[in-house]
């Protein structure tokens, strides 16, 4: 992380602040020992987990004041992981997972920087199988569907990390594939609720994308 250049930012959730390193821009790489490679993530995927994007930005908004109560949470392919700082923030209950290798130094760093507890964190991919994250209550992500790949990986991930009665809220800036992963998981038995997000002044430009949010009851 030495030969990275970063930006260190505080992100206003009302009377709450975020306090956030990320990577200064998306032409940032370092990968000297080859880890990320062998990953299969490329050169010019490496920044994208280090970036802070819109819709990371629209998840944690929309979870802010969610009921979060005694369930157990996920957050999926976290990247700059705001969403888990802030629910760590209020002290629920929050996993954070993804597949990049230096998405836990930048985790850890900012859970520091904000003076709160360490948040659990493992590192995997969706098409792994031997992970030991367990199942959860609540399952949020956001940006996730890059490739048409992985909307079948992502919608096997969730089934694999849900309880049975579980929530789970994607936040997608409009790649073209949500209506895809949504068939997928009505298949697994949720029903769908779709949404766009209200008071977006936190944001530079219009945001073109939707909040789906999945429910499955007992």
């Amino acid at each position: 992380m030495t030969n990275l250049r970063l930006c260190y930012q505080t992100i206003e959730f009302g009377k709450t602040d975020i306090h956030l390193c990320t990577l200064r821009n998306h032409q940032e790489f370092y990968d000297p020992q080859g880890v990320a490679e062998k990953l299969g993530i490329s050169s010019a995927a490496w920044p994208i987990f280090g970036i802070l994007w819109p819709s990371s930005l629209v998840l944690a908004h929309h979870i802010l004041d969610y009921d979060t109560n005694t369930k157990r949470i996920l957050e999926v392919g976290c990247g700059t992981a705001l969403s888990s700082l802030l629910l760590n923030r209020k002290q629920a209950d929050i996993t954070a997972t993804d597949h990049h290798p230096e998405t836990q130094h930048f985790l850890d760093r900012n859970t520091t920087l904000n003076g709160d507890c360490p948040i659990p964190f493992e590192r995997t991919g969706w098409a792994d199988d031997n992970d030991s994250l367990g199942r959860f209550d609540l399952i949020i992500g956001s940006d996730l569907l890059y490739e048409d790949e992985h909307i079948e990986l992502l919608a096997e991930f969730i089934g694999s990390h849900s309880k049975p009665q579980c929530e789970v809220i994607i936040v997608d800036p409009g790649r073209g594939r949500k209506n895809k992963l949504a068939k997928r998981l009505i298949e697994f038995g949720y029903v769908l609720s779709t949404s766009k997000p209200t008071n977006t002044d936190y944001l530079n430009s219009e945001f073109k994308g939707h909040i789906l949010e999945f429910t499955r009851t007992l």
